[in-house]
């Protein structure tokens, strides 16, 4: 699994680890990535999310328990 961020697509940025002594060593620097319950128009789902985009509101947090309260309003199926 990649550590990117599924809605811009935000990847790791490499660059150079300079000592004191002016050596340069290659390093990484990774995305802030967090695992996050999104609410998508059909209906929510798992996602990879930066928190540039949660803080900025390009996704919106899907609320607690929705998966029980559609269990729950879901009319019963007659036997």
């Amino acid at each position: 699994m990649a550590r990117a961020c599924e809605v811009c697509g935000k990847g790791p940025t490499f660059g150079n680890q300079v000592s004191h002594s002016n050596r340069k060593t290659r390093r990484k620097w990774s995305v802030n990535v967090q695992n996050l319950k999104v609410k998508t128009p059909g209906g929510s789902k798992r996602m990879r999310v930066c928190t540039t985009c949660i803080r900025s509101g390009r996704v919106e947090k899907a609320p607690r328990g929705t998966r029980q309260a559609a269990l729950k309003a879901a009319p019963k199926k007659a036997a």
